[in-house]
């Protein structure tokens, strides 16, 4: 039996109404989904310029609901072309909202709200029993739901003010920047406003997991929709064939607005810009600067020398020492600040103050501002070496004092992205190293430059290999100098190879996956998650391709903390973009919030796993063969996992795969030949 409600703040008024039902006006106006929406005059509050959350619920709700990608990209097109046309100052919190961001990822702003936290405001609101509450989230596996159930059956006296997108934004940003019981006050003072769906996706907002599908890639894909749409309503007799008609012109502004957000992830920036602006004035509008991130440019891994002599045949190229460390983007602005950023964009500025300290004696000029990209790794003062990654992970990440630091650290340059004012990106590797000697200096045990070869020869290229394995990296970097050798922003591009040290072995190099399912352990692994369903990213399709079930290189302990990790990320049933096959079905699916480093023996074609399926074989995927968990990859997104693309890469350079294919046109060539 629920504990009777406890009486609310004297602000707030208690409303009477036997449930939501009357609550409905805009949900049953408002579809995004309707195959002939008209962006204006399905918006129901053209009339008061503001939107209404409860619009935003209602287009997350259909998206939830939808199973195709390309439907779920078209329903959120949708609702922003509305947002653009009738109250364009929202597109840009209905943006953060829809990836459930509240500033640019680089800024690191979140909301922090533990669920304890939001169980007690939820029974606060409602009256509700917490162990009730917590009793139906076990069971139902999410909190919003359950926050929507009781929203929905309680009984009220007055009815609050409906709550609009920019009011709850700011609301969101408020509760991010506070802490303590006022936090749980703000939650309430939203929560108790909520109607329908609303409910549902605010707790999720402050959870942190919208459970919607939508990644960055679509988000901007249903933004460069929206904006066609808008430019051509009143070109088209029937509003749902704009998409099929400017097809060509949808694809130019996709690759447009997503190339601008590499170089400038700031919404903030990008959304006023595009609603002033012609799309083709976006790239100059929104320059890179520093202080914001790119996306790093990724090497394509290669299983030997004879590979990059294959690729690189005639080309001018260097060899770079691969090192064991940290990708590190670290930034110079205008104003002397410094800031350093991780491959995924996370700001880790807190994590190396002893950098920051010790970074003027690397100038050898006046430079004003700079973006530059390296590797930190960690170093033994002493013995003036590379120590290993685990050593390097052993350093704290927050609250860091420089008298504290245990782990000292070293950073590697390799590339020259910005300087005074100027990007250096579409210059050539050549150039843009030509300038960084010009500028930078070496600092003994501190700053150094990546070690480099420039070579053709592939007999340096193995003994280089050798030597850099002894000088405790992982391998090489192959680089082409002069030809296609800019810098491609967020690309995996083949004008980089990696060459790593174990590129004898048949795969040549180890994959980073995504966990998406848990089976549940037998005999001593028994009230734990003994194996696990992995994934590939496809970036094409934003869908999880299973590639392997995976049980070994575990400890007991691994598996321990693997168990109650994925306990608190459990799905109520698979995703809509999860790709696989029934006969794989695990006992809990999971959140994709977690990539692992993995290993195998080689990459076969699979019957029944799905990643990369339909580029070698139309009906078949690819499988790892004796997969082995290495570490857990805190670095990486899911969305930044191996992709779909280099499995396929990865088996076809099998040497078995390239015979099997050598002996294959041979006997075609003689089938020809008689």
């Amino acid at each position: 039996m629920d504990e009777p409600m406890e009486p609310l703040p004297s602000k707030q008024k208690i409303i009477s109404l036997t449930s939501d039902s009357n609550e409905s006006e805009g949900t049953d106006i408002y579809n995004p989904s309707l195959e002939l929406y008209h962006p204006i005059n399905h918006a129901y509050w053209r009339a008061e310029g503001v939107t209404p959350y409860l619009a935003l619920a209602r287009t997350f709700q259909v998206i939830e609901e939808t199973k195709g990608r390309l439907k779920m990209i078209d329903i959120l097109s949708n609702f922003f072309c509305s947002v653009m046309m009738v109250s364009p100052e929202d597109l840009v919190p209905c943006v953060y909202l829809s990836i459930n961001q509240l500033a640019p990822a680089y800024e690191g702003l979140e909301l922090g709200v533990a669920e304890t936290t939001l169980m007690k405001a939820i029974c606060k609101a409602t009256g509700r029993n917490l162990a009730h509450i917590k009793s139906q989230t076990q069971l139902i596996g999410d909190l919003g739901i359950v926050a929507e159930q009781s929203r929905v059956s309680q009984r009220m006296m007055f009815r609050p003010k409906p709550l609009n997108v920019r009011a709850v934004f700011a609301k969101l940003k408020e509760i991010a920047n506070i802490s303590g019981q006022s936090k749980i006050t703000l939650v309430y003072d939203i929560f108790v406003a909520c109607r329908l769906s609303e409910a549902r996706f605010f707790i999720r907002s402050l959870i942190g997991k919208l459970r919607i599908g939508i990644a960055e890639q679509s988000l901007l894909t249903a933004l460069a929709i929206a904006l066609v749409k808008k430019l051509h309503i009143n070109d088209c007799k029937r509003i749902d064939k704009v998409a099929e008609i400017y097809k060509d012109e949808i694809a130019e502004t996709t690759l447009i607005l997503k190339t601008t957000f590499c170089q400038c992830p700031n919404y903030d920036i990008i959304i006023p810009a595009i609603l002033k602006y012609d799309i083709e004035e976006l790239q100059e509008r929104c320059p890179m600067h520093p202080g914001m991130p790119l996306r790093p440019m990724l090497a394509q891994p290669t299983k030997g020398v004879h590979e990059v002599l294959e690729r690189f045949s005639g080309m001018h190229i260097t060899c770079e020492w691969k090192y064991d460390g940290e990708r590190a983007q670290i930034h110079l602005n205008e104003q002397g600040e410094i800031s350093i950023f991780s491959r995924n964009s996370e700001n880790n500025t807190p994590k190396y103050p002893d950098l920051i300290a010790r970074s003027k004696p690397i100038l050898k000029t006046e430079v004003k501002s700079y973006i530059l990209d390296s590797e930190i790794v960690a170093w033994d003062i002493e013995r003036k070496q590379i120590l290993p990654f685990q050593i390097l992970s052993t350093r704290k990440r927050k609250n860091v004092d420089i008298d504290d630091i245990k782990v000292q650290v070293c950073v590697y340059i390799f590339d020259l992205l910005y300087i005074n004012g100027k990007s250096l990106v579409t210059q050539p590797l050549s150039e843009r190293r030509k300038i960084l000697f010009e500028h930078f200096q070496e600092v003994e045990g501190e700053w150094k430059f990546a070690t480099a070869l420039n070579t053709n020869d592939m007999d340096e290229v193995q003994q280089f290999l050798e030597e850099s394995i002894k000088g405790n990296c992982e391998g090489l970097m192959v680089k082409t100098l002069d030809e296609e050798a800019t810098y491609e922003i967020a690309k995996r591009s083949r004008n980089w190879l990696k060459l790593k040290k174990d590129y004898l072995s048949n795969v040549g190099d180890s994959l980073d996956l995504v966990v998406i399912g848990g089976y549940k352990g037998k005999g001593r692994r028994t009230g734990i998650y003994g194996g696990f369903l992995l994934a590939c990213y496809d970036t094409d399709n934003e869908e999880y391709q299973t590639i392997c079930k995976i049980g070994t290189g575990f400890t007991d302990e691994d598996l321990r903390q693997h168990s109650e990790f994925f306990s608190t990320n459990k799905l109520s049933e698979a995703k809509s973009y999860f790709r696989y096959d029934s006969s794989l079905e695990p006992d809990d699916w999971f959140e994709p919030c977690q990539v692992w480093e993995v290993k195998c023996a080689d990459l076969s074609l699979s019957p029944i796993h799905r990643a990369g399926i339909g580029i070698v074989d139309a009906e078949r995927g690819i499988s790892l063969r004796f997969p082995r968990f290495i570490r857990i990859r805190d670095d990486k997104s899911p969305e930044n996992a191996t992709d779909a693309n280099q499995v396929a890469h990865m088996y076809s350079s099998q040497d078995v795969v390239k015979n099997n294919q050598k002996s294959s046109n041979s006997m075609d060539l003689e089938s020809d030949f008689y």
